[in-house]
């Protein structure tokens, strides 16, 4: 998978998951996390069709948060695990089931927000990490205190997994947390509740390509 952008799809006043989706991916996403957290499974199967289709388009990673069932259904490429979900050793021993009668293999993303809990999702078979809250975000009330761009370098010397730095990412900021060892950044209000969402990916993609 390639990173840089990750957009994470939130669905915003007028907005759909797929609205979100289809501009983030104009703007120049490499990824895309469908997130909705109080969505039922055939609404999340029913938008996850939408946005993968826009995906495989624009040659850019589809990923389905918290439910791996979700993402083997729909054909994902991968799906983000939090620390209330699926633990990922359990998520690693279904999608390797799967892949078996699939063909494909699945790429489990996993929160963490200190070096222990990076190693340990390591040990567990994840492919890579969401690592935050780094600025601090209204976004995702679980996400606790702010870690700050050091924890990204703290993880980065403890495990070689790609990091993807999340919370309160914008433009103006996203240089920094490539320059402490991330791979990417994931991005959710600076997108989905921007006057242009397309134009606010795209100066992000573009602050994070400068400095990969």
């Amino acid at each position: 998978m390639a990173y840089g952008l990750y957009l994470i799809t939130e669905a915003w006043e007028e907005r759909t998951h797929v609205d979100v989706a289809r501009a983030g991916l104009a703007g120049g996403a490499k990824a895309v996390q469908l997130r909705a957290k109080a969505a039922t499974t055939r609404e999340l199967m029913q938008w996850g069709r939408h946005i993968l289709a826009l995906c495989r388009q624009a040659k850019a990673a589809f990923v389905v948060n918290d439910r791996l069932d979700v993402a083997l259904a729909l054909g994902a490429d991968g799906v983000h695990l939090g620390p209330d979900d699926m633990s990922v050793g359990d998520a690693r021993r279904l999608a390797d089931a799967a892949e078996r009668g699939l063909g494909r293999a699945l790429l489990i993303g996993a929160s963490a927000g200190t070096v222990e809990e990076a190693l340990a999702a390591q040990r567990a078979g994840a492919d890579y990490l969401g690592v935050g809250s780094v600025f601090g975000t209204e976004t995702k009330p679980d996400a606790g205190l702010p870690v700050g761009v050091e924890r990204i370098g703290e993880i980065r010397q403890a495990t070689d997994l790609p990091i993807v730095a999340i919370g309160g990412i914008t433009a103006e900021n996203a240089a920094q947390v490539m320059e402490a060892g991330a791979a990417g950044a994931a991005v959710i209000s600076a997108i989905s509740r921007a006057d242009d969402m397309e134009a606010a990916a795209a100066a992000i993609a573009s602050a994070l390509g400068r400095r990969r």
